[in-house]
């Protein structure tokens, strides 16, 4: 597959990109061009037989302990906001 300069105009378009007056309108087609060759030489490869992975390490995630570690401030943090109601914070509205 190639891409014309229409096709990248397209996709720039899209993707809400400028690529005119860039001057480099040769080396954007020839980059997408070389793209798509690399993924059409990998999709060609064999991979009967290979199961996905999802890691290429074979290693287990070590988690830290579920256990509670910092203390409750609820009520000395409420008391440092300007304005609170039924134990949340109340902020200006924004947005009409």
């Amino acid at each position: 597959m190639s891409f014309s300069r229409e096709a990248i105009l397209h996709l720039a378009h899209l993707a809400r990109l400028s690529v005119e007056n860039t001057g480099d309108d040769d080396s954007i087609q020839d980059d997408l061009n070389r793209i798509v060759t690399m993924v059409g030489q990998i999709s060609a490869a064999n991979t009967e037989g290979i199961e996905p992975m999802a890691h290429p390490l074979d290693t287990i995630q070590r988690l830290r302990l579920d256990i509670i570690t910092e203390t409750n401030e609820r009520e000395i943090l409420l008391a440092l906001a300007p304005k609170t109601a039924a134990g949340l914070f109340l902020v200006p509205t924004v947005i009409e």
